[in-house]
Protein backbone atom coordinates (compact mmCIF):
# COMPACT_ATOMS: atom_id res chain seq x y z
CA UNK A 1 0.00 0.00 0.00
CA UNK A 2 1.29 3.40 -0.86
CA UNK A 3 -0.43 6.96 -0.60
CA UNK A 4 0.99 9.04 -3.08
CA UNK A 5 0.96 12.45 -2.03
CA UNK A 6 1.67 14.69 -5.06
CA UNK A 7 -1.62 12.75 -6.48
CA UNK A 8 -3.47 14.14 -3.22
CA UNK A 9 -2.03 17.50 -3.35
CA UNK A 10 -2.71 17.68 -7.28
CA UNK A 11 -6.28 17.12 -6.68
CA UNK A 12 -6.92 19.51 -3.78
CA UNK A 13 -5.63 22.17 -5.74
CA UNK A 14 -7.24 21.33 -9.12
CA UNK A 15 -10.43 21.06 -6.83
CA UNK A 16 -9.90 24.98 -6.18
CA UNK A 17 -11.37 25.51 -9.53
CA UNK A 18 -13.99 23.53 -9.57
CA UNK A 19 -16.69 25.41 -10.75
CA UNK A 20 -20.82 25.52 -9.41
CA UNK A 21 -21.60 23.43 -12.59
CA UNK A 22 -19.17 20.69 -12.07
CA UNK A 23 -19.80 20.62 -7.80
CA UNK A 24 -23.87 20.68 -8.44
CA UNK A 25 -23.49 17.58 -10.78
CA UNK A 26 -21.61 16.11 -7.81
CA UNK A 27 -24.31 16.48 -5.49
CA UNK A 28 -26.66 15.27 -7.80
CA UNK A 29 -24.18 11.72 -8.26
CA UNK A 30 -24.05 12.03 -4.20
CA UNK A 31 -28.04 12.38 -3.49
CA UNK A 32 -28.09 9.03 -6.38
CA UNK A 33 -25.40 7.31 -4.05
CA UNK A 34 -23.45 7.01 -6.64
CA UNK A 35 -19.85 6.13 -6.69
CA UNK A 36 -17.68 9.65 -6.37
CA UNK A 37 -14.61 10.02 -7.90
CA UNK A 38 -11.43 11.53 -6.15
CA UNK A 39 -12.03 14.45 -8.18
CA UNK A 40 -15.68 14.68 -7.27
CA UNK A 41 -14.55 14.03 -3.51
CA UNK A 42 -11.83 17.11 -3.48
CA UNK A 43 -14.42 19.23 -5.11
CA UNK A 44 -16.34 18.51 -2.15
CA UNK A 45 -14.03 19.17 0.28
CA UNK A 46 -12.87 22.71 -1.11
CA UNK A 47 -16.06 24.45 -1.58
CA UNK A 48 -16.87 26.99 0.63
CA UNK A 49 -19.98 27.82 -1.11
CA UNK A 50 -22.83 27.69 2.37
CA UNK A 51 -25.51 26.53 -0.15
CA UNK A 52 -22.93 23.37 -1.11
CA UNK A 53 -22.55 23.05 2.16
CA UNK A 54 -26.21 22.98 3.62
CA UNK A 55 -26.72 20.42 -0.08
CA UNK A 56 -24.09 18.46 1.51
CA UNK A 57 -25.30 18.15 4.61
CA UNK A 58 -28.42 17.16 3.58
CA UNK A 59 -27.39 14.30 1.52
CA UNK A 60 -25.42 12.92 4.45
CA UNK A 61 -28.47 12.82 6.39
CA UNK A 62 -30.59 11.30 3.62
CA UNK A 63 -27.88 8.34 2.97
CA UNK A 64 -27.85 7.74 7.23
CA UNK A 65 -30.84 7.42 7.10
CA UNK A 66 -31.62 5.26 4.15
CA UNK A 67 -29.33 3.19 5.33
CA UNK A 68 -29.09 2.92 8.74
CA UNK A 69 -32.77 4.18 9.93
CA UNK A 70 -32.37 5.33 13.26
CA UNK A 71 -30.15 2.74 14.56
CA UNK A 72 -26.96 3.86 16.61
CA UNK A 73 -24.24 1.17 17.46
CA UNK A 74 -23.08 1.20 21.58
CA UNK A 75 -19.96 0.74 22.71
CA UNK A 76 -17.13 1.92 25.42
CA UNK A 77 -13.32 1.49 24.95
CA UNK A 78 -11.69 -0.30 27.87
CA UNK A 79 -7.83 0.62 28.39
CA UNK A 80 -5.90 -2.44 29.55
CA UNK A 81 -2.47 -1.10 29.86
CA UNK A 82 -0.78 2.79 29.48
CA UNK A 83 2.90 1.39 28.99
CA UNK A 84 4.18 2.53 25.79
CA UNK A 85 7.47 2.53 24.11
CA UNK A 86 6.39 5.17 21.76
CA UNK A 87 7.20 9.02 21.38
CA UNK A 88 3.99 10.21 19.58
CA UNK A 89 3.67 14.28 20.24
CA UNK A 90 0.26 13.57 20.67
CA UNK A 91 -0.44 11.56 23.00
CA UNK A 92 -0.65 11.34 27.03
CA UNK A 93 0.75 7.70 27.06
CA UNK A 94 3.84 9.13 24.83
CA UNK A 95 7.02 7.22 26.67
CA UNK A 96 8.92 10.36 27.29
CA UNK A 97 5.49 11.07 29.79
CA UNK A 98 6.59 10.57 33.56
CA UNK A 99 3.86 9.15 35.21
CA UNK A 100 3.18 6.06 37.16
CA UNK A 101 2.20 3.25 34.54
CA UNK A 102 0.54 0.29 34.53
CA UNK A 103 -1.59 -2.63 33.13
CA UNK A 104 -4.46 -4.33 34.63
CA UNK A 105 -4.27 -7.75 36.68
CA UNK A 106 -6.75 -10.36 35.57
CA UNK A 107 -8.48 -9.36 38.77
CA UNK A 108 -8.29 -5.64 38.03
CA UNK A 109 -9.61 -6.84 34.07
CA UNK A 110 -12.60 -8.43 35.54
CA UNK A 111 -14.06 -5.80 37.95
CA UNK A 112 -13.35 -3.45 35.08
CA UNK A 113 -15.83 -5.71 32.73
CA UNK A 114 -17.51 -6.03 35.63
CA UNK A 115 -19.07 -2.36 35.61
CA UNK A 116 -19.04 -2.31 32.13
CA UNK A 117 -21.82 -4.95 31.98
CA UNK A 118 -23.62 -3.11 34.70
CA UNK A 119 -23.85 -0.40 32.06
CA UNK A 120 -25.19 -2.28 29.81
CA UNK A 121 -22.33 -2.93 27.45
CA UNK A 122 -21.74 -5.93 25.02
CA UNK A 123 -19.42 -4.87 22.65
CA UNK A 124 -16.11 -3.35 24.00
CA UNK A 125 -12.96 -1.60 22.34
CA UNK A 126 -10.06 -3.26 24.00
CA UNK A 127 -7.25 0.00 24.18
CA UNK A 128 -3.13 -0.65 24.91
CA UNK A 129 -0.44 1.10 24.24
CA UNK A 130 2.19 -0.42 22.50
CA UNK A 131 5.26 -2.70 24.62
CA UNK A 132 6.25 -5.44 24.02
CA UNK A 133 7.94 -6.76 27.36
CA UNK A 134 5.19 -5.05 29.12
CA UNK A 135 2.28 -5.74 26.80
CA UNK A 136 2.65 -8.37 24.43
CA UNK A 137 0.30 -10.02 22.78
CA UNK A 138 -0.25 -12.70 24.87
CA UNK A 139 -1.42 -10.43 27.40
CA UNK A 140 -3.35 -9.09 25.06
CA UNK A 141 -5.28 -12.67 24.65
CA UNK A 142 -4.92 -13.36 27.95
CA UNK A 143 -7.38 -10.27 28.46
CA UNK A 144 -9.43 -11.83 25.62
CA UNK A 145 -9.97 -14.94 27.02
CA UNK A 146 -10.90 -13.96 30.26
CA UNK A 147 -13.58 -11.38 29.37
CA UNK A 148 -14.86 -13.86 27.09
CA UNK A 149 -14.84 -16.23 29.72
CA UNK A 150 -17.28 -13.71 32.33
CA UNK A 151 -20.86 -14.24 32.48
CA UNK A 152 -23.30 -12.16 34.34
CA UNK A 153 -26.84 -12.53 35.33
CA UNK A 154 -27.86 -10.60 32.25
CA UNK A 155 -25.33 -12.40 29.81
CA UNK A 156 -21.88 -11.44 28.89
CA UNK A 157 -19.65 -9.51 26.84
CA UNK A 158 -20.64 -10.38 23.42
CA UNK A 159 -17.95 -9.08 21.00
CA UNK A 160 -14.03 -7.29 21.93
CA UNK A 161 -13.15 -4.87 18.98
CA UNK A 162 -9.47 -4.68 19.13
CA UNK A 163 -7.46 -1.01 18.98
CA UNK A 164 -3.75 -1.79 19.61
CA UNK A 165 -0.26 -1.12 17.79
CA UNK A 166 0.78 -2.51 14.06
CA UNK A 167 1.72 -6.24 14.66
CA UNK A 168 2.98 -9.19 12.36
CA UNK A 169 0.99 -11.67 10.42
CA UNK A 170 1.37 -13.98 13.28
CA UNK A 171 0.13 -12.15 16.23
CA UNK A 172 -2.85 -10.78 13.88
CA UNK A 173 -3.60 -14.52 13.20
CA UNK A 174 -3.48 -15.28 17.25
CA UNK A 175 -5.71 -12.43 17.59
CA UNK A 176 -8.28 -13.95 14.99
CA UNK A 177 -7.86 -17.24 16.93
CA UNK A 178 -9.47 -15.64 20.42
CA UNK A 179 -13.01 -14.35 18.49
CA UNK A 180 -11.77 -10.50 18.00
CA UNK A 181 -14.31 -8.57 16.23
CA UNK A 182 -12.79 -5.96 14.23
CA UNK A 183 -8.78 -4.82 14.25
CA UNK A 184 -9.35 -0.84 14.06
CA UNK A 185 -5.90 1.03 13.82
CA UNK A 186 -5.51 4.82 12.95
CA UNK A 187 -3.10 5.60 10.87
CA UNK A 188 -2.78 9.23 12.39
CA UNK A 189 -2.02 10.68 9.68
CA UNK A 190 -1.84 9.79 5.97
CA UNK A 191 1.02 12.82 5.08
CA UNK A 192 4.22 11.08 5.59
CA UNK A 193 6.31 14.40 6.32
CA UNK A 194 3.62 15.06 9.08
CA UNK A 195 3.71 11.29 10.18
CA UNK A 196 7.44 11.66 10.76
CA UNK A 197 7.47 15.20 12.71
CA UNK A 198 4.92 14.01 15.67
CA UNK A 199 6.07 10.28 15.93
CA UNK A 200 9.16 11.06 17.08
CA UNK A 201 10.73 7.54 18.20
CA UNK A 202 9.59 3.75 18.52
CA UNK A 203 8.70 1.40 16.55
CA UNK A 204 5.04 3.57 15.64
CA UNK A 205 7.51 5.86 13.31
CA UNK A 206 8.09 3.28 10.30
CA UNK A 207 5.04 5.13 8.50
CA UNK A 208 4.93 1.88 5.86
CA UNK A 209 4.75 -0.64 8.44
CA UNK A 210 1.71 0.92 10.04
CA UNK A 211 0.28 1.98 6.78
CA UNK A 212 0.36 -2.08 5.66
CA UNK A 213 -1.13 -2.86 9.05
CA UNK A 214 -4.55 -3.73 7.98
CA UNK A 215 -2.91 -5.87 4.63
CA UNK A 216 -1.22 -8.28 7.33
CA UNK A 217 -4.56 -8.54 9.68
CA UNK A 218 -6.69 -9.70 6.09
CA UNK A 219 -4.06 -12.17 5.33
CA UNK A 220 -4.12 -13.53 8.77
CA UNK A 221 -7.76 -14.11 8.49
CA UNK A 222 -8.94 -10.39 9.98
CA UNK A 223 -11.63 -9.14 7.01
CA UNK A 224 -12.81 -6.81 9.28
CA UNK A 225 -10.75 -3.53 9.86
CA UNK A 226 -11.34 -0.23 10.76
CA UNK A 227 -9.38 2.88 9.87
CA UNK A 228 -9.22 6.33 10.92
CA UNK A 229 -7.14 9.36 11.15
CA UNK A 230 -6.51 11.96 14.02
CA UNK A 231 -8.38 15.28 12.43
CA UNK A 232 -5.64 18.21 13.19
CA UNK A 233 -2.61 16.84 12.68
CA UNK A 234 -2.16 17.76 9.22
CA UNK A 235 -4.73 19.14 6.72
CA UNK A 236 -8.02 17.36 7.17
CA UNK A 237 -9.03 17.33 3.40
CA UNK A 238 -5.84 15.83 2.71
CA UNK A 239 -6.65 13.19 5.31
CA UNK A 240 -10.05 12.07 4.22
CA UNK A 241 -8.64 11.52 0.36
CA UNK A 242 -6.30 9.22 2.40
CA UNK A 243 -8.65 7.34 4.08
CA UNK A 244 -10.54 6.87 0.13
CA UNK A 245 -7.42 5.82 -0.82
CA UNK A 246 -7.00 2.91 1.95
CA UNK A 247 -10.34 2.15 1.41
CA UNK A 248 -9.65 1.37 -2.33
CA UNK A 249 -7.00 -0.50 -1.82
CA UNK A 250 -8.65 -2.88 0.61
CA UNK A 251 -11.58 -3.08 -1.90
CA UNK A 252 -9.24 -3.96 -4.60
CA UNK A 253 -7.30 -6.33 -2.68
CA UNK A 254 -9.53 -7.98 -0.51
CA UNK A 255 -12.93 -7.48 -1.10
CA UNK A 256 -14.11 -4.95 1.18
CA UNK A 257 -13.05 -1.87 2.62
CA UNK A 258 -12.99 -0.63 5.99
CA UNK A 259 -15.94 -1.83 8.02
CA UNK A 260 -15.78 1.14 10.36
CA UNK A 261 -13.70 4.66 10.15
CA UNK A 262 -13.40 6.92 13.15
CA UNK A 263 -13.18 10.30 13.49
CA UNK A 264 -10.96 11.48 16.22
CA UNK A 265 -10.21 14.89 16.28
CA UNK A 266 -7.02 16.02 18.41
CA UNK A 267 -7.61 17.42 21.90
CA UNK A 268 -6.35 18.75 25.01
CA UNK A 269 -4.07 15.39 26.83
CA UNK A 270 -1.27 15.12 29.21
CA UNK A 271 2.32 15.95 28.50
CA UNK A 272 1.11 18.01 24.90
CA UNK A 273 0.32 22.04 24.02
CA UNK A 274 -2.56 22.14 21.70
CA UNK A 275 -1.39 24.96 20.27
CA UNK A 276 1.63 23.39 19.09
CA UNK A 277 -0.94 21.91 16.34
CA UNK A 278 -1.77 24.31 13.29
CA UNK A 279 -4.31 21.97 11.69
CA UNK A 280 -7.00 21.80 14.80
CA UNK A 281 -10.40 21.61 12.89
CA UNK A 282 -12.81 23.80 13.68
CA UNK A 283 -16.64 22.30 13.91
CA UNK A 284 -17.98 23.56 10.71
CA UNK A 285 -15.23 22.24 8.84
CA UNK A 286 -15.47 18.89 10.88
CA UNK A 287 -19.09 18.42 10.29
CA UNK A 288 -18.62 19.21 6.40
CA UNK A 289 -15.69 15.90 6.95
CA UNK A 290 -18.31 13.39 8.45
CA UNK A 291 -20.75 14.26 5.96
CA UNK A 292 -18.26 13.64 3.11
CA UNK A 293 -17.24 10.61 4.33
CA UNK A 294 -20.81 9.31 5.16
CA UNK A 295 -21.06 10.16 1.28
CA UNK A 296 -18.66 8.84 -0.33
CA UNK A 297 -18.73 5.61 1.75
CA UNK A 298 -22.39 5.22 2.38
CA UNK A 299 -22.35 1.76 3.74
CA UNK A 300 -19.06 2.10 5.83
CA UNK A 301 -19.77 2.71 10.03
CA UNK A 302 -19.08 5.67 11.80
CA UNK A 303 -17.62 5.82 15.27
CA UNK A 304 -17.50 8.82 17.01
CA UNK A 305 -15.78 8.83 20.89
CA UNK A 306 -16.42 11.09 23.31
CA UNK A 307 -13.96 13.32 22.82
CA UNK A 308 -16.44 15.44 21.31
CA UNK A 309 -18.87 17.30 23.36
CA UNK A 310 -22.57 16.55 24.16
CA UNK A 311 -23.72 19.23 21.68
CA UNK A 312 -21.31 17.83 18.75
CA UNK A 313 -22.51 13.99 19.34
CA UNK A 314 -25.83 15.53 18.91
CA UNK A 315 -25.34 17.43 15.47
CA UNK A 316 -22.98 14.17 14.07
CA UNK A 317 -25.45 11.75 14.80
CA UNK A 318 -27.82 13.26 12.06
CA UNK A 319 -24.90 13.81 9.71
CA UNK A 320 -23.43 10.35 9.28
CA UNK A 321 -22.03 8.43 12.41
CA UNK A 322 -23.59 4.88 13.57
CA UNK A 323 -21.75 4.15 16.32
CA UNK A 324 -20.72 6.01 19.54
CA UNK A 325 -19.30 5.65 22.63
CA UNK A 326 -21.17 5.56 26.14
CA UNK A 327 -20.01 6.20 29.50
CA UNK A 328 -16.28 6.12 28.74
CA UNK A 329 -12.87 6.52 30.52
CA UNK A 330 -10.05 6.48 29.26
CA UNK A 331 -7.37 6.21 31.74
CA UNK A 332 -6.12 1.98 33.02
CA UNK A 333 -8.44 1.20 35.83
CA UNK A 334 -10.94 4.32 34.91
CA UNK A 335 -14.15 2.17 35.62
CA UNK A 336 -13.33 1.13 39.06
CA UNK A 337 -12.48 4.91 39.77
CA UNK A 338 -14.47 8.01 40.46
CA UNK A 339 -14.53 10.11 37.11
CA UNK A 340 -12.84 12.81 39.33
CA UNK A 341 -10.38 10.59 40.51
CA UNK A 342 -8.95 9.31 36.93
CA UNK A 343 -5.06 9.98 36.76
CA UNK A 344 -3.31 10.33 33.69
CA UNK A 345 -6.23 10.05 30.72
CA UNK A 346 -5.18 9.00 27.06
CA UNK A 347 -7.39 12.45 25.78
CA UNK A 348 -10.15 14.11 28.05
CA UNK A 349 -13.28 12.92 27.73
CA UNK A 350 -15.91 15.87 26.70
CA UNK A 351 -19.46 13.88 27.17
CA UNK A 352 -19.13 12.35 30.57
CA UNK A 353 -23.00 11.85 30.86
CA UNK A 354 -23.32 8.12 32.16
CA UNK A 355 -24.24 5.73 29.68
CA UNK A 356 -27.95 5.31 30.72
CA UNK A 357 -28.33 8.91 30.21
CA UNK A 358 -26.65 8.99 26.88
CA UNK A 359 -29.17 6.16 25.92
CA UNK A 360 -32.18 7.83 27.02
CA UNK A 361 -31.39 10.82 24.96
CA UNK A 362 -30.85 8.82 21.97
CA UNK A 363 -34.49 7.46 22.31
CA UNK A 364 -35.74 10.76 23.45
CA UNK A 365 -34.30 12.14 19.83
CA UNK A 366 -35.86 8.91 17.65
CA UNK A 367 -33.08 6.88 17.68
CA UNK A 368 -32.75 3.10 18.38
CA UNK A 369 -29.72 1.97 20.62
CA UNK A 370 -28.20 -1.21 19.60
CA UNK A 371 -26.36 -3.57 21.25
CA UNK A 372 -25.90 -6.24 18.46
CA UNK A 373 -23.18 -8.11 17.97
CA UNK A 374 -25.07 -10.67 15.37
CA UNK A 375 -23.01 -9.96 12.56
CA UNK A 376 -19.72 -11.33 13.93
CA UNK A 377 -21.14 -14.00 15.43
CA UNK A 378 -22.98 -15.24 12.02
CA UNK A 379 -20.41 -14.53 10.24
CA UNK A 380 -21.53 -11.76 8.18
CA UNK A 381 -17.65 -10.41 8.08
CA UNK A 382 -15.83 -8.61 5.32
CA UNK A 383 -17.00 -8.72 1.79
CA UNK A 384 -19.97 -10.90 3.44
CA UNK A 385 -21.12 -7.74 5.23
CA UNK A 386 -20.76 -5.38 2.87
CA UNK A 387 -22.91 -7.48 0.14
CA UNK A 388 -25.54 -7.47 2.64
CA UNK A 389 -25.19 -3.92 2.98
CA UNK A 390 -25.03 -3.18 -0.32
CA UNK A 391 -28.14 -5.37 -1.64
CA UNK A 392 -30.35 -3.80 0.69
CA UNK A 393 -31.01 -6.38 2.79
CA UNK A 394 -29.21 -5.42 5.87
CA UNK A 395 -32.37 -3.32 7.33
CA UNK A 396 -34.06 -7.27 7.95
CA UNK A 397 -31.27 -8.03 9.83
CA UNK A 398 -29.82 -4.62 11.56
CA UNK A 399 -32.83 -3.23 12.68
CA UNK A 400 -34.80 -6.35 14.35
CA UNK A 401 -31.59 -7.09 16.16
CA UNK A 402 -31.53 -3.20 17.12
CA UNK A 403 -34.74 -3.75 18.62
CA UNK A 404 -34.04 -7.06 20.15
CA UNK A 405 -31.38 -6.11 21.77
CA UNK A 406 -33.01 -2.61 22.61
CA UNK A 407 -35.81 -4.77 24.29
CA UNK A 408 -32.58 -6.76 26.66
CA UNK A 409 -31.40 -3.25 27.76
CA UNK A 410 -34.79 -1.87 29.02
CA UNK A 411 -35.66 -5.19 30.69
CA UNK A 412 -32.12 -5.86 32.36
CA UNK A 413 -30.58 -2.54 33.17
CA UNK A 414 -34.15 0.31 32.90
CA UNK A 415 -36.28 1.27 35.04
CA UNK A 416 -40.25 1.02 34.35
CA UNK A 417 -40.21 4.80 32.73
CA UNK A 418 -37.67 3.85 30.52
CA UNK A 419 -39.06 0.50 29.60
CA UNK A 420 -42.28 1.88 28.38
CA UNK A 421 -40.12 4.45 26.57
CA UNK A 422 -38.77 1.88 24.81
CA UNK A 423 -41.23 -0.60 24.28
CA UNK A 424 -42.97 2.32 22.62
CA UNK A 425 -40.05 2.99 20.15
CA UNK A 426 -39.68 -1.15 19.38
CA UNK A 427 -43.81 -1.48 19.06
CA UNK A 428 -43.30 1.64 16.17
CA UNK A 429 -40.13 0.53 14.64
CA UNK A 430 -41.04 -3.57 14.55
CA UNK A 431 -43.80 -2.20 11.62
CA UNK A 432 -40.78 -1.08 9.52
CA UNK A 433 -39.41 -4.62 9.38
CA UNK A 434 -39.92 -5.62 5.62
CA UNK A 435 -39.59 -9.48 5.62
CA UNK A 436 -43.09 -10.52 7.26
CA UNK A 437 -41.03 -14.06 8.89
CA UNK A 438 -38.29 -12.22 10.64
CA UNK A 439 -41.28 -9.65 11.74
CA UNK A 440 -43.11 -11.94 13.53
CA UNK A 441 -39.75 -13.73 14.66
CA UNK A 442 -38.74 -10.33 16.32
CA UNK A 443 -42.07 -9.97 18.02
CA UNK A 444 -42.14 -13.27 19.28
CA UNK A 445 -38.83 -12.53 20.61
CA UNK A 446 -39.24 -9.28 22.20
CA UNK A 447 -42.50 -10.81 24.38
CA UNK A 448 -40.18 -13.93 25.28
CA UNK A 449 -37.61 -11.43 26.41
CA UNK A 450 -40.35 -9.73 28.16
CA UNK A 451 -41.25 -12.02 30.18
CA UNK A 452 -38.08 -13.71 30.95
CA UNK A 453 -38.10 -16.64 28.48
CA UNK A 454 -34.88 -15.96 27.22
CA UNK A 455 -31.94 -13.40 26.08
CA UNK A 456 -29.86 -13.41 23.71
CA UNK A 457 -31.87 -13.58 20.47
CA UNK A 458 -30.57 -12.75 16.92
CA UNK A 459 -31.03 -12.99 13.16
Amino acid sequence: MQINREYIENLLDEAKTAGDAFISRTLDKAEKSEPLSHREIAALLVTGNPEHLKQIFAIAGAIKRRIYGSRIVMFAPLYVSNYCVNRCAYCSFNCGHDFGRRKLTMDELREEVTILEKMGHKRLALEAGEHDSECPIDYILECIENIYEMKFENGAIRRINVNIAATTTENYRKLKDAGIGTYILFQETYHEPTYERVHLAGPKKDFAWHLDAFDRAQEAGIDDVGGGVLFGLADPYFEVLGLMLHNEHLEKKYGAGFHTISVPRLCPASGMNIADFPNLVDDITFAKIVAIIRIAVPFTGMILSTREDHGMRKKLLQLGISQISAGSRTTVGGYSQSAQNETHPQFLVNDDRSALSIITELMDDGYIPSFCTACYRNGRTGDRFMSLAKSGQIGNVCLPNALMTLSEYSMDYGDAAFQEKAAAIIGRETAHIADEHIRQKTIENVEKIRTNKGRDFFV
